[in-house]
């Protein structure tokens, strides 16, 4: 018999070793019959040299809180889920990933391929009833990368091919499928890890191209940065707050799924994209929906150009957006190369700033407090959750906070649900970032559909189980109200509207979130009127500080036609 912290010997053990020296810290676990290799190893191995495992008592949790510690870290995280039932599970996560360009290792056990005379082999009835001529299908169009182990040997080498394909840019999920006879087998004799192998990064911009941008920007009296998303690092934010400061740049946010610039920055004119009409030149970084065509695109003699390590965002079937100069490069280098050949314009720079104060100005107006009893506005619920959040803290908003009505102290403190829309993602994305930063304040601003979405009895188990002091404010409007503005955009006057309810949109009877959130000792508590909440946050805020739990509030929101 081995000894505990002995080397690995079967493959199990080796994915185990790849996998910590890949980087990943955890393994966010869903187990299931195909697991005992993956679980004696963790018992065996030395627990410095292998990934914490986790037990994560639903898939879609596991994958959503792999990829909030990506958001919150920029370091990948793998979730391992039990054959073709667990995968199917992760399949909304996997989703969000691949919109979002997030990168995890997603490793599923596959049934037996064999019926006797290996290890490993089937045991159980429903090995039989989980078999699939194709379970990878279940993902791969979801995936950068997938692949069906066959030997013991490729859960190393496979697996550190899988991880540097994840985090090349664009970076993005992967998948391993695991039968349990590699898992379980003896690896060679003689075996020795697999070389190292590194990511590839996103290109340095063509001079040519900076060069044709410049000209184009020395002579635009009115240009315009789209951007959606930055590098967990915030290292996009600091350079473009810098570059459109030096060049006179305005910069809007429209559709933001992780903010790029501090809400008070003198460069950020807003975050809807009523601003791009208006431009003579459009620069849009790395932003997968920089407009709606039927909305605001821009002008007919505006000069647009795209920047991204994809910029013609080629996994997505269809995408129509003007490009009149295309630049296949790392964001932060076009910028730094831009800065250097354009000229200095203090004048735009000042008309910029003055349209970033009147903007704020308008914000802060919109957003004041309740006059009476009644719920709170959603301006007023955004306004009041930024209210809270201090120099570090971070918010995940699932059609929770509108970032307009925030004061965001910089750059990636705002985290939007990914434009794939698979609900369910803010409060275990939540997690995955509090277990990175235990310390910071951690907030999950999410809708009454999307908490249910969440499975929210596994999450709030998760938060006890795990020790992770999240706050998760519910905006509680009793129903689908992204449906309800849905039907009214399509058909304001139509039959549906002139019901006093909109089939399919309501939640009620609402159910008691409260109680579910108490039932994991956490600490819940209901807010019926606006101009309670303030209190309620910092209350709650108290609780986390003090006690190191999580916390629930539950508050009446009013469902709008803006928001």
């Amino acid at each position: 018999m081995s000894k505990p912290g002995s080397g690995p010997e079967t493959g199990a053990d080796a994915l185990l070793l790849a996998l910590r020296a890949s980087g990943v810290r955890y393994l966010f676990a869903n187990a299931g019959t195909d697991f005992p290799p993956v679980i004696e190893g963790l018992a065996r191995l030395d627990a410095t040299e292998i990934p914490q495992a986790l037990t994560i008592p639903h898939e879609t949790a596991a994958v959503g809180m792999a990829h909030g510690f990506w958001l919150a870290t920029g370091v990948p995280q793998a979730v391992m889920v039990h054959v073709n039932v667990g995968l199917a599970n992760t399949v909304m996560g996997v989703i969000n990933a691949k919109s979002d360009n997030v990168p995890m290792v997603v490793l599923s056990g596959r049934t037996p391929l064999t019926e006797e005379g290996r290890a490993g082999g089937r045991v159980t009835p429903i090995q039989y009833g989980q078999e699939m001529f194709d379970q990878t299908s279940i993902v791969r169009d979801s995936v950068k990368f997938d692949y069906e182990i066959r030997y013991p040997e490729q859960c190393d080498s496979v697996l550190r091919r899988a991880v540097a394909v994840a985090t090349s840019a664009p970076e993005g999920p992967v998948y391993l499928s695991l039968p349990r006879e590699p898992l379980t087998e003896a690896l060679p004799e003689g075996f020795a890890p697999a070389p190292d192998i590194a990511p590839a990064r996103a290109a340095h911009p063509d001079p040519g191209d900076i060069a044709r941008l410049a000209g184009w920007l020395d002579a635009a009296s009115n240009p315009l940065v789209i951007c959606q998303r930055g590098d967990p690092m915030g290292e996009l934010g600091r350079t473009l707050s810098d570059v459109a400061k030096t060049l006179g740049l305005a910069v809007c946010e429209p559709f933001v799924v992780r903010n790029v610039l501090a809400g008070d920055d003198p460069a950020l004119v807003g975050y809807d994209h009523g601003a791009i009409a208006e431009a003579d030149l459009v620069i849009v970084l790395d932003s997968g929906v920089p407009w709606i065509a039927r909305g605001s695109p821009p002008a007919a003699g505006a000069k647009v150009v795209h920047i991204g390590p994809d910029p013609l965002f080629a996994r997505m079937p269809v995408r129509g957006f003007r490009s009149d100069l295309t630049i296949a490069a790392d964001p932060v280098a076009a910028l730094r190369a831009l800065v250097d050949a354009a000229a200095a314009n203090p004048a735009r720079q000042a008309s910029v700033a003055r349209r970033s104060t009147a903007r704020r100005e308008q914000a802060e107006a919109a957003a004041g407090p309740p006059t009476g009893e009644g719920p709170a506005s959603p301006a007023w619920f955004s306004r009041c959750v930024s209210d809270i959040m201090d120099e570090d803290a971070i918010a995940f908003s699932e059609l929770g906070l509108i970032p307009g009505f925030m004061t965001l102290k910089g750059p990636n403190r705002f985290f939007g649900n990914p434009h794939s829309g698979g609900l369910g993602w803010g409060f275990p994305a939540a997690l995955g970032a509090q277990l990175a930063y235990r310390d910071r304040l951690v907030i999950a601003a999410i809708g009454d559909g999307s908490y249910m979405f969440a499975n929210p009895v596994a999450c709030h188990q998760i938060a006890e189980a795990l020790g992770l002091p999240v706050l998760i404010i519910v905006k509680n409007n009793s129903g689908w109200n992204a449906v309800r503005r849905a039907v009214a955009g399509g058909y304001p006057d139509g039959a549906a509207m002139k019901r006093n309810e909109v089939p399919l949109t309501s939640l009620a009877p609402m159910p008691d979130f409260a109680q579910v959130a108490r039932a994991s000792r956490a600490h819940a508590e209901r807010v019926d009127h606006g101009r309670d909440l303030p209190d309620a946050l910092n209350r709650a805020v108290s609780i986390i500080r003090a006690e190191r739990r999580h916390v629930l509030l539950d508050v009446a929101v009013t469902a709008t036609e803006a928001f």
